[in-house]
């Protein structure tokens, strides 16, 4: 199903930290691992972009959708998970995580957008009217508004290298 332009941003925002996923799993398989500069990064991105996502999501999304009677189990598994991704997060910031944390991390929040995309999202736009979806579109984009419109790059130590 093609995505509503009332949820673009959020995925538009799934597609940065998916791509932040990749490049970590990337990072990983090939050993380069700089533990201190890939936490870094995860601090700034959690504190530009990602904590105002899973703010957003929790604040006008989650609410719309638990209201749905098909999306009720699934809008407490996502809060379930943003609890666990925050607390990766917070480990990140605090220059806790080792190499398998890197990747569980990884993997979660990439499992976790996935479900967003597939189940929610799909979900969402089956259920509520185009009046639901425009005005949940303009609530999102006011909770979006402190989030960085800047692309964030990544440091020389978390840049994928070519493959030689």
């Amino acid at each position: 199903m093609l995505r509503d332009k009332n949820l673009v941003p959020l995925s538009h925002q799934h597609q940065h930290a998916l791509a932040l996923c990749v490049r970590l799993d990337r990072a990983l398989q090939a050993g380069e691992v700089d533990l201190i500069a890939w936490q870094a990064e995860l601090q700034q991105i959690f504190d530009h972009e990602i904590g105002f996502h899973f703010a957003a999501e929790e604040a006008e999304l989650f609410p719309a959708a638990a209201r749905l009677p098909d999306l009720q189990f699934l809008t407490e598994e996502l809060i379930s998970e943003h609890a666990a991704l925050r607390e990766y997060f917070a480990r990140a910031s605090a220059c806790e995580l080792d190499r398998q944390a890197l990747q569980n991390l990884a993997t979660a929040l990439s499992a976790h957008i996935r479900k967003e995309e597939r189940r929610l999202f799909e979900g969402v736009q089956r259920a509520l009217s185009k009046d639901e979806l425009a005005a949940l579109g303009a609530r999102l984009q006011a909770a979006l508004a402190s989030a960085s419109k800047a692309c964030l790059i990544p440091s020389e130590a978390t840049r994928l290298k070519p493959r030689k």
